[in-house]
C-alpha cells in the first residue's frame, strides 16, 4: 500500500526462484492477499478466526505440531503450485485452515451472513461457492481444500485405520524450539530446589 514493493517482487515464479535464486517468492507469495478491500478483509478475519480456534483448540499445548501443519501445508501448496498457474497462495492457506478446523468440529452449526445455516464441514465448500460468486478462481479454493484434506487424512482418519500408523511426525527439533520440555518424572531436585529450600532442621547424628 505504500508502494516501497510491488507485487511483482513478491509472486510465485518458479524460474525466478530456481533459476534466478530469488527464494523469498516461496514465503512472500503466502503474505500478499492482494489491495485492501473486501477481499483482503474477508481473508484477513477467516485467517485470524481459524488459526486462532486451531491454536486454542486441537492445538493447545502442541505448539510444535501447529507449526509442522504450516510448513506442511506450504511445501505440499508450493509443490502443486508448480503445475498449476497460480501466482498468490495466501487465500489457500487460509481454505486449508478453515477446513482442517471445519473437520475437526464436525458438529458445530454455522451461519454465513444469517443466510445460510450448516453444519461446519460444509464451511470450506461454501466458501468456495461464495469465491465463485464474487468471480474469483475457485482453484485457489481447491488446491485449500486439497492440501487440507490430506494432512487431515494423515493425521486424523489414516492412524485410525486398521494396518495405518502416523506417517506424519513433528521434527524433535522443532518440539524442542516450541514445546515446553516435561519434567521428568525421575529427576531428584537439589535440596536449594525443593519447596522450603535447605532442610536445616535435618542432618546426620554426631558419631552416627
Amino acid at each position: 500500500q505504500l508502494e516501497l514493493i510491488t507485487p511483482f517482487q513478491l509472486y510465485f515464479n518458479p524460474e525466478l526462484i530456481f533459476k534466478h535464486f530469488q527464494v523469498w517468492r516461496l514465503i512472500t507469495n503466502y503474505l500478499f492477499f492482494g489491495p485492501v478491500g473486501f477481499n483482503f478483509l474477508f481473508n484477513m478475519i477467516f485467517l485470524y478466526r481459524y488459526c486462532r480456534m486451531l491454536e486454542e483448540g486441537s492445538f493447545r499445548g502442541r505448539t510444535a505440531d501447529f507449526v509442522f501443519m504450516f510448513l506442511f501445508g506450504g511445501l505440499l501448496m508450493t509443490i502443486f503450485g508448480l503445475f498449476v498457474n497460480l501466482v498468490f497462495l495466501g487465500q489457500a492457506f487460509t481454505i486449508m485452515l478453515v477446513y482442517v478446523w471445519s473437520r475437526r468440529n464436525p458438529y458445530v452449526r454455522m451461519n454465513f451472513f444469517g443466510l445460510l445455516i450448516f453444519q461446519a464441514p460444509f464451511l470450506p465448500w461454501v466458501l468456495m461457492g461464495f469465491s465463485l460468486l464474487l468471480g474469483n478462481s475457485i482453484i485457489v479454493d481447491l488446491l485449500g481444500i486439497a492440501v487440507g484434506h490430506i494432512y487431515f487424512f494423515l493425521e486424523d482418519v489414516f492412524p485410525n485405520q486398521p494396518g495405518g500408523g502416523r506417517l506424519l511426525r513433528t521434527p524433535s527439533v522443532l518440539k524442542a524450539i516450541f514445546d515446553t520440555p516435561e519434567d521428568d518424572p525421575n529427576y531428584n531436585p537439589l535440596p536449594e530446589e525443593r519447596p522450603g529450600g535447605f532442610a536445616w532442621g535435618e542432618g546426620q547424628r554426631l558419631g552416627g
